[in-house]
């Protein structure tokens, strides 16, 4: 994936385990685990608000492009 998912880093630094996250933005554990995976194909922008408030991080500290240019229909 071309887009890079760095949460875990982030809760580790912040002490703050997945459950504790999942409650405070509303999105169940199975949901988030998609997330931090890397395996999901989207994420609403509410969601991403949420995670950079509850984890005083900025979206470019979650997220990061990798630099490879990722075709639609690659899995």
């Amino acid at each position: 994936m071309a887009i890079e998912v760095h949460l875990e880093e982030i809760l580790k630094e912040r002490g703050m385990t997945s459950k504790e996250l999942c409650a405070l933005i509303g999105i169940t554990e199975a949901n988030l685990s998609i997330l931090r995976s890397g395996k999901a194909k989207g994420i609403r922008f509410g969601t991403i608000n949420k995670i950079c408030y509850y984890l005083q991080c900025d979206v470019g500290d979650i997220l990061r492009f990798n630099g490879i240019l990722e075709e639609e229909n690659e899995d």
